[in-house]
């Protein structure tokens, strides 16, 4: 019997749960297709061991079937070794598929990894730590705390992600003050919110500028003005409706090389939707066809 050169690890938990109808026929579907070994995760904890296991087992094509969080746990394996990363996407964005055009149809994703056409991807890096759509200090990691709890009571979906923002931005703003240097340009200010985008897709869906500089291997920074909690919970709705405008919504830098100071070390600092505590100063650069990604034939190729 041929050994399967596909490996598929999928994590129940994302935003399509494994119950439901549609992923158990995938799940049937994986299992009857000899190219395919499937491993499911049982516990977030397992995912990086789980992906160490299959790189260590010769898979050619190791898939995330997850998540955007769950994507970027595999992809943070994959990036120092010579093996293709595929993507089902299972969780409530979906903002590394849609920015590949691969989609969100996770059976019809499945025959994008089969099909076996792939592309180079760029990455960005945060102290050495990668992140493939973005990673943010401050209101936008608090953000996320608090999505949990709401995932928690009332489940995964894009309204409770929405009610999410309104919540934390009325009980939970703290600006910060920081040390911003782009490509050797040093900026001090004071903000809520610092938000490195590699995602050109991602931006343009929430009408930001920028999306051709990420297009150009570039980071962009976005910066949120300093204001009191009502404004900020004006900006975003805004954002969520597509009404953002640069200079009186946003700052925006662009570079190869980003550093933020905060004056506390150690934050909350954010990953393709996932938290984690990490201390500073933290470094941003873009690493450059970083990995190969299994994409639509003419799809997207080198940024998303």
């Amino acid at each position: 019997m041929t050994k399967p050169a596909i490996c598929v690890i999928m994590n129940p938990a994302s935003g399509k749960k494994k119950d439901d109808p549609e992923t158990q026929a995938l799940i049937a579907r994986m299992r009857g297709d000899d190219r395919i070994a499937l491993r499911l995760v049982d516990h977030p904890r397992q995912l990086t061991r789980m992906v160490e296991t299959a790189v260590s087992d010769g898979f050619a094509t190791i898939v995330a079937a997850g998540g955007d969080g769950t994507i970027a746990g595999v992809t943070s394996v994959l990036v120092d070794h010579d093996v293709t990363l595929g993507v089902l996407p299972m969780g409530t964005f979906n903002f590394v598929a849609r920015g590949l055009g691969i989609p969100e149809d996770a059976d019809s994703a499945l025959d994008v990894v089969l099909a076996g056409h792939t592309a180079p991807v760029n990455l960005g890096d945060v102290n050495g730590k990668i992140f493939l759509n973005n990673a943010s200090l401050g209101a936008y990691a608090t953000i996320l705390d608090v999505r949990e709890g709401v995932y928690r009571q009332w489940g995964r979906s894009r309204l409770a992600a929405y009610w999410s923002v309104i919540k934390a931005m009325l009980t939970l703003y703290r600006p910060e003050r920081m040390t911003v240097t782009v490509d050797g340009r040093v900026t001090r200010l004071r903000s809520p919110m610092a938000f490195v985008a590699t995602s050109a897709y991602q931006l343009e869906q929430y009408e930001f500028e920028g999306a051709d500089a990420i297009r150009d291997g570039k980071l962009v920074l976005i910066l949120a003005p300093d204001a009191n909690r009502v404004r900020l919970l004006l900006r975003a709705v805004k954002i969520l409706m597509g009404r953002i405008s640069r200079g009186h919504d946003y700052l925006m830098h662009v570079g190869d090389e980003i550093t933020i100071e905060t004056r506390r070390k150690r934050q909350l600092l954010a990953r393709d939707g996932e938290n984690e505590r990490m201390t500073g100063p933290y470094a941003f650069t873009m690493r450059r066809d970083a990995i190969r990604v299994c994409v639509p034939q003419g799809g997207d190729q080198g940024t998303s």
